[in-house]
């Protein structure tokens, strides 16, 4: 076992008040007495290891889930049997708001590697966002952030090239890990190509190709799941570049 998937207990008993995450977690503002009264209700389990479910499609919402280490991948059944990847969860992101409306869970959540999870009881959350202000508003946005993200995933899906798709998965990583202090340009994928693909509507051969023609062009350097990001400029354009196409095409003019 390599020691980026080595995670000890105490690391993950740190209170809310301490943890590195607080900052993407927690509303801004929040008093000290208000952190000790959100902390009181998490509770931290023991780590989930690659291949562990985190809660399956149809079970009954209790809890709102937020990666502390690790990664996790949300995905449905088709009728085929097949999985198809909704999303991929990094430390400081929350799972579970899609089963807000129904009490039920959508779709599943498990572990892409070696992960630890803050567990939140929803209902005494919901009680305590009541009784501050700030939490509460932190809700409104984490369920804003994600109808978002639903929706600039359908846009991508629907109107990109492939080569633009792999381009704005890998930029969204690298704008996700720098969030969280970790490198922008040098990170490890917790997810196969055949997870990308599937997430991204694409087949794991295509991915696999533009992986292989970026690293050529020298945009990429690619070690199994090891990937450098040589030229963020050049992968930004293959995104910016269909952009300024679509609004000039809209407002000609411009």
């Amino acid at each position: 076992m390599t020691e980026r998937n080595v995670i000890s207990l105490d690391k993950i008993k740190v209170a809310c008040r301490d943890c590195s995450l607080s900052a993407l977690c927690l509303p801004m503002g929040l008093r000290p007495e208000d952190v000790d009264r959100l902390d009181a209700i998490v509770k931290r389990n023991r780590p989930l290891q690659r291949g562990d479910n985190l809660f399956r499609a149809g079970e009954p919402f209790r809890h709102l889930f937020v990666v502390k280490t690790g990664a996790v991948k949300t995905f449905t059944q088709t009728n085929d049997g097949d999985e198809q990847v909704v999303g991929f969860h990094l430390p400081g992101e929350v799972l579970g708001l899609d089963a807000i409306q129904d009490g039920l869970h959508g779709c599943s959540a498990r572990a892409l590697e070696t992960t630890a999870i803050c567990e939140l009881p929803f209902e005494r959350l919901e009680d305590l966002s009541s009784n501050i202000p700030s939490l509460q508003h932190q809700m409104f946005r984490l369920l804003s952030k994600e109808i978002s993200h639903d929706a600039e995933m359908m846009a991508l899906l629907g109107r990109s090239t492939a080569e633009e798709r792999v381009a704005s998965f890998l930029i969204s990583l690298s704008e996700r890990f720098k969030r969280r202090g970790f490198s922008a340009t040098d990170f490890f994928l917790s997810m196969s190509r055949q997870e990308i693909g599937s997430y991204l509507g694409l087949a794991l051969e295509t991915v696999s190709r533009l992986f292989t023609r970026f690293q050529d062009d020298k945009i990429l350097k690619v070690e199994r799941k090891h990937v450098q990001i040589i030229d963020m400029e050049r992968l930004r354009a293959m995104v910016t570049h269909q952009t300024d196409a679509e609004r000039h095409r809209a407002n000609p003019s411009t």
